[in-house]
């Protein structure tokens, strides 16, 4: 299976240059080796702004005026409704039931169709639409431009702080990991990435650890709160991880929601579950990290309210 390379990262980063916002790298006051690197501050509130628009970009003119499809727990479905837009093209969204409502109201609000299913029909129901219109199939992870769009977080990383020793960062289905990791190898190779999973939804350690693809039923990875964090690897994700990816390190629940209420009352972000994993890996599992200058990359904001709410009440 071909990888994707640090050229295909590179011309992703021009196609998305001027749509997605080249996020900074922000220090910490509790801690002089951690940066943050803050992907909640995209115009939809997260990293998938990135793959989104380089995979749109790169659609054959005539396939794009048909639309895309995708399907979505909320930020990819934003990425491609803004995207869509920018393109002028129409764009529907197929999103599991119980997806958090705040997600599900600004995809709407971008302009796109969505259409809620269960959550183990949320494929066959994309791949249906996209039978019936001749729309183009944007996949969340699964694809080498989305690979390599959200790999443009990697490139940004090295470039800012060229002597990195560490980058975690949040494993859900695999295209944010996997772009990390050919970008950071491929720029500044004595870096250690590191993934972080929460333990309610570990299916990317278990299929590394069995060097294969081990899917977890959505019963089990529905627990977690951190909901863009639910999907299983795919094939092609799972091949860049066993390459690239040094290890995953697993986070709980009371972890992810301490490093929520620390990011929010002290880095000032407005997070969601999903985009605190990795500080909480920072947090409470130090001693299984490699040592140095470390980011966390923090994938998104699109936090409900009703949590966001708790953590600002938290004294934690």
């Amino acid at each position: 299976m071909e990888l994707v390379s640090i050229a295909d990262v590179r011309i992703a980063a021009d196609d998305i240059a001027g749509t997605a916002v080249r996020t900074p790298l922000l220090p910490t006051l509790w801690d002089d080796e951690l940066w943050l690197k803050p992907e909640n501050l995209q115009p939809v509130g997260s990293f998938k702004l990135r793959g989104a628009t380089h995979a749109v970009a790169r659609l054959d003119p005539a396939a794009r005026s048909r639309g895309v499809v995708t399907h979505s727990s909320g930020n990819h479905g934003q990425a491609l409704a803004y995207a869509a837009r920018a393109f002028g093209v129409p764009c529907t969204v197929v999103v599991p039931e119980g997806a958090p409502r705040v997600k599900v109201d600004r995809i709407r609000a971008l302009g796109a169709e969505v259409r809620l299913v269960p959550p183990a029909h949320r494929l066959v129901e994309a791949e249906r639409i996209v039978a019936a219109t001749g729309a183009a199939l944007v996949p969340p992870f699964d694809h080498p431009r989305i690979i390599a769009g959200q790999g443009t977080i990697g490139l940004e990383i090295v470039a800012d702080l060229p002597e990195v020793d560490v980058v975690l960062v949040p494993v859900g289905g695999g295209g944010l990991s996997s772009g990390v990791a050919t970008a950071v190898r491929a720029l500044r190779p004595s870096a250690a990435v590191i993934g972080v999973e929460p333990e309610l939804a570990a299916d990317a350690r278990d299929s590394l650890a069995a060097g294969e693809v081990v899917v977890w039923d959505v019963d089990r990875t529905y627990r977690t709160s951190a909901d863009g964090l639910r999907t299983n690897l795919s094939a092609l994700t799972f091949a860049h991880l066993r390459e690239r990816l040094d290890r995953i390190v697993t986070v709980s629940e009371e972890e992810i929601a301490a490093a929520l209420t620390r990011l929010v009352r002290e880095a000032r972000l407005v997070v969601e579950p999903s985009g605190a994993v990795a500080l909480a890996a920072r947090l409470f599992h130090r001693d299984e990290l490699p040592p140095g200058r470390t980011v966390a990359v923090v994938t998104g904001g699109n936090v409900d309210p009703a949590v966001l709410a708790s953590a600002l009440a938290s004294g934690g």
